[in-house]
């Protein structure tokens, strides 16, 4: 480290705390990669700089400095709260919310003032974590507010002293190899540790001049590193790092804790019980959300695939990911074999929110949609968790491709698009995001041929470039069974559903080349409509070779069957997915849809 050459500061401020955090910030989102690849504990997926980037990130774009120290500490300790990612991130939320609630309404903070509140914000990180593990940032946290604690009467400005606790600092950042087993196992020290010290050292940096100019206007970039494979992958216990923002609890901190524990490990509560941050690591999403609504309000949820990430990190089998949305019907298994990462559509009844496919399955999905009062909304994936998706990828993968629902339908492919153009700036990796122009068991034919294609070997840019030919070769066909879906969803008016119904029209959906949602055809009945597609698709093929078909339907397995039996009959060949349809999807075509989605050579 350098001397500290700039005039002492003698008090801090809300601006100072906010430039200081600044600062602390983009050290370590620039050093997101180091932190990634020495990710070992509590689960080797490779996230913590990542999740650590996320979380701080928000006050650099949301907040804006105030001369009260209170004020900002405050507004920092929310905006971390709101968006703290992974285990490492609730900590480090959890720390600034102690900070905040243990320093009284001050406009300025002296060294001892600072120093008592650091060491009481202590026991907010211990008391959030349900098994505090020492060779943790918890430690390195405790050590380093234990000296600030001890020595603050030496000094006489923040300079001096910040710059003094580093070598504190890199002694319990070393010593938590000592302190735990499987960091000593792979030769690395904690991540979540070392974030938080390079954390201090863009403080000290910092400090050194106290250029706010150079500081906003300095553009991070994650530094690209070796790449560091002898890490010791070891198996994911529990699939989902699942989080959930809860308001307004009802239960204690040690209830919910509790209830927490019996969905898996790895339990953080932090906040307070107008707004808790939760983080949980289990198998059981769906019913573990299912409880928590009798809670509060679940105002916010994830659940990130642990072993999706960890075979990013270990065992991955191609050099380029793969990303789409869970509008992308496509059955597990591929997926799994393939590692391809699926992002879930925010599904709402009323006030409840779930995640499509991960907190609400189909077949629950479908059971909502028949007893709710409330009709379902979709919300499309946020640009954060695109860019957080993007950053995890950028620092395994050599490049990323994407493919999202159509454009007409959503904006998720423009909001997919701007996070994987910041992404791939930050990274200085190819990140491409295609707009499949299609839904449902269409993007999962055009997903599955980029996947097979990225096995063969195909370079990113030929993929991309064979992506069009592709699109324009697939359709979809879907009957639906009744129209009062279509209604409530606003597909169709309700006088246009009202004569369709008196005359018995059985619609045939499908989109356009453009991605557009279209009545390709109208019989007057289901079994009619069923033909009316086979015949259709046997015309579609006169011209060209079947490449694959995927059978969808919404809780009609029947309908399914008797597609997939006309369509073997006709290609001799099964199909290449037979699934439960997309809820949302399923919130249009309704309750006994059924669908066949094909792509040509």
């Amino acid at each position: 480290m350098t001397i500290i050459k700039n005039e002492p500061l003698v008090e801090l401020d809300g601006r100072n705390l906010y430039y200081t955090f600044v600062a602390g910030a983009r050290k370590v989102i620039a050093h997101q990669i180091e932190l990634n690849r020495i990710n070992v504990f509590p689960v080797n997926d490779g996230d913590t700089g990542t999740n650590l980037a996320s979380t701080i990130r928000a006050v650099i774009e949301s907040l804006h400095p105030h001369r009260s120290y209170k004020i900002t500490a405050d507004r920092i300790a929310e905006a971390t709260l709101m968006n703290a990612r992974g285990n490492s991130g609730i900590i480090f939320a959890q720390f600034f919310y102690g900070l905040s609630n243990e320093i009284g309404d001050l406009k300025k903070i002296t060294l001892e003032e600072f120093a008592g509140s650091l060491q009481r914000a202590v026991k907010y990180i211990y008391e959030a974590v349900s098994n505090p593990v020492e060779g943790t940032m918890l430690s390195v946290i405790r050590d380093w507010a234990d000296y600030i604690y001890n020595s603050w009467p030496k000094f006489t400005d923040f300079n001096h002293l910040l710059l003094s606790s580093y070598e504190i600092l890199k002694a319990s950042l070393l010593d938590t190899k000592a302190r735990l087993k499987v960091l000593a196992l792979n030769n690395v020290v904690d991540a979540g540790a070392k974030g938080f010290v390079l954390f201090v050292e863009g403080i000290i940096d910092y400090l050194e001049t106290r250029n706010v100019k150079e500081l906003i206007q300095a553009k991070t970039e994650a530094a690209a590193l070796p790449k560091m494979e002898e890490v010791i992958a070891e198996e994911v216990e529990f699939r989902y790092c699942t989080e959930a923002i809860l308001r307004d609890t009802s239960i204690s901190q040690h209830d919910l804790m509790d209830l927490l524990n019996k969905y898996g490990n790895s339990s953080v509560v932090a906040g307070s019980d107008k707004m808790r941050r939760l983080h949980v690591h289990t198998n059981d999403p769906a019913d573990l959300f299912f409880k928590l609504k009798d809670h509060g309000t679940i105002t916010f949820q994830k659940a990130e695939d642990m072993v999706r990430q960890s075979e990013s990190v270990f065992k991955r089998k191609f050099n380029i990911a793969l990303v789409t949305d869970s509008t992308c019907d496509l059955a597990e298994d591929i997926i799994d074999f393939y590692q391809i990462h699926v992002l879930p559509v925010t599904i709402s009844f009323g006030e409840n929110n779930y995640l499509d496919k991960i907190t609400l399955k189909p077949e629950q999905f479908y059971k909502l949609l028949e007893t709710s009062e409330h009709y379902p909304k979709s919300s499309q994936v946020n640009e954060k968790s695109f860019f957080n998706l993007y950053s995890h990828l950028a620092s395994h993968y050599d490049s990323v491709i994407a493919v999202n629902l159509s454009d007409k339908l959503s904006g998720t492919f423009h909001t997919s698009q701007r996070a994987a153009q910041m992404v791939s700036r930050e990274f200085n990796k190819p990140i491409t995001v295609i707009n499949s122009r299609g839904i449902s068991g269409s993007i999962g034919l055009l997903v599955l041929r980029i996947a097979k294609s990225i096995e063969e070997g195909m370079a990113h840019d030929q993929i991309v470039d064979m992506a069009e030919k592709w699109i324009n070769k697939t359709r979809i066909y879907v009957t639906v069974r009744t129209l009062k879906y279509m209604i409530k969803g606003g597909r169709l008016s309700f006088t246009k559903g009202l004569i369709a119904r008196l005359l018995h029209v059985s619609p045939i959906v499908s989109l356009d080349q453009n991605g557009k949602a279209e009545v390709f055809d109208k019989t007057f009945s289901k079994k009619s409509s069923m033909e009316r597609i086979i015949k259709t698709v046997r015309n579609d093929l006169s011209d060209g070779t079947l490449w694959n078909y995927i059978i969808m339907h919404a809780n009609n397995p029947e309908g399914a069957r008797w597609y997939a039996s006309r369509m073997e009959a006709m290609t001799g060949k099964k199909p290449a997915s037979f699934v439960n349809i997309s809820p949302i999807i399923g919130a249009n075509a309704g309750v006994g849809a059924a669908a066949v989605a094909i792509m040509k050579e």
